[in-house]
């Protein structure tokens, strides 16, 4: 990028986001087996993955994608997981380019939880989707930085981000009667963190009838396989696909009617 569009894009106001008031919570007790859980997730987010899919390159913290007719570029940072692109987002990117015939996003207005970078939010937004993209305060100024760079001036709705932390005074903050979305988007949010009974609320709150969730996730540990039998008890699922080598599997789901 030239230095003069660093320096405008540096410059341009930051996009209103929703506040929540901080959430101090003590660190939980660490034992043997989540401390090599936890080396996994480190192991993993080090390990250079452009042999995954021939249309990545990977180079001093930059990967570039192939999507929609368009070349993505995606700025990542070693300092949070949520700053790094995980396998389960690659994946669904390359699902939904796919089907597009199947899952149509054009005008469909789209969620994604837990967007990290922004990959799959910016392909969503390429084909056509009026997309909100969320994620916790610490990531959401590279989220904004990846949409703004690879959707100016290319799709037919400008992505939105927005503050989420799951679980947290959803009916305050998206209240039902206001937020309606066609469809969910959700990549590699369940690994080890202590946010899934709230990440399962969350995705309730939003997944209603009428609106289809698409998750892809790489399964890496016990507690997985766990949130997935609490997942499939909660909604109606289908197992669209799986990539046996990479260890990932794509559902969709939609909402129990009560």
């Amino acid at each position: 990028m030239e230095i003069s569009e660093k320096r405008r894009l540096a410059n341009e106001p930051k996009k209103r986001i929703i506040k929540h008031p901080d959430h101090i919570k003590p660190q939980p007790n660490v034992t043997e087996e989540e401390e090599l859980d936890r080396e996994v997730m480190a192991g993993e987010a080090l390990k250079r993955r452009n042999a995954w899919e021939p249309s990545v390159f990977y180079s001093l913290g930059m990967e570039s994608f192939s999507f929609a007719g368009h070349e993505i570029s995606i700025r990542e940072s070693l300092d949070t997981y949520g700053a790094l692109i995980w396998p389960g987002a690659v994946a669904l990117c390359n699902y939904l380019e796919k089907n597009q015939e199947r899952f149509n996003l054009l005008d469909k207005a789209v969620l994604e939880l837990g967007a990290g970078t922004g990959l799959v939010s910016i392909v969503a937004s390429l084909m056509g989707a009026w997309v909100t993209a969320t994620d916790l305060p610490e990531i959401l100024d590279n989220l904004n930085f990846n949409l703004s760079r690879n959707t100016r001036g290319r799709c037919r709705y400008t992505p939105q981000v927005a503050q989420l932390t799951w679980g947290e005074e959803l009916g305050q903050n998206f209240p039902s009667s206001i937020y309606n979305y066609d469809y969910i988007l959700c990549a590699d949010v369940v690994y080890h963190h202590d946010c899934l009974d709230e990440l399962l609320i969350t995705i309730k709150h939003f997944c209603r009838p009428g609106t289809t969730l698409l998750w892809a996730n790489k399964i890496r540990f016990q507690t997985d396989l766990l949130f997935i039998e609490n997942f499939e008890k909660a909604f109606n699922t289908t197992l669209l696909s799986e990539i046996a080598e990479d260890k990932v599997k794509i559902f969709q789901a939609t909402a129990r009617l009560e």
